[in-house]
């Protein structure tokens, strides 16, 4: 200070008060999308589960099939019945594939793929990295019987 004044206590608050805004103004952007990407991410990788969640359930209830046709039909109906279960799943857009495995004619492949396009996630920013909006999975089952 000049000549050794001090200034007066008000203009010291004003000053702090401009220091917070712009550190604010600097930092909000980024907390914002910390934020928003996290909550985006965990809607989709909390569909991703349910979806995995199906394709498991969906196979166990295929084992009490006797034949591959009688397997496929007790899958599908299952997902049929218990797509709609999951908060974060449209059924009208879960796909299931089941049939026995071509690489192993003892196992049975249930495959469950869902459209993710209409989740939150791809309302984010376009540079950040994002997944695939076609989830998929499948699970296999060892057929019972002989």
């Amino acid at each position: 200070m000049p000549n050794g004044r001090r200034l007066p206590s008000w203009r010291k608050r004003l000053d702090d008060a401009g220091t917070s805004a712009v550190e604010f103004a600097l930092i909000a952007p980024v907390f914002l999308l910390l934020v928003f990407g996290a909550i985006g991410y965990g809607i989709y990788f909390g569909a991703a589960h349910s979806v995995q969640q199906l394709a498991a359930d969906a196979a166990r209830s295929a084992v009490a099939g006797l034949s591959g046709a009688e397997r496929t039909a007790l899958a599908t109906a299952f997902l049929v019945n218990n797509g709609g279960a999951y908060v974060l799943l449209d059924p009208d857009l879960l796909i299931i594939e089941a049939a026995p495995s071509p690489s192993d004619p003892d196992q049975f492949l249930v495959r469950v793929s869902y459209d993710a396009s209409a989740l939150p996630i791809w309302n984010l920013h376009p540079p950040l990295p994002l997944p695939d909006t076609t989830i998929s999975f499948s699970s296999t089952i060892r057929n019972g019987g002989v």
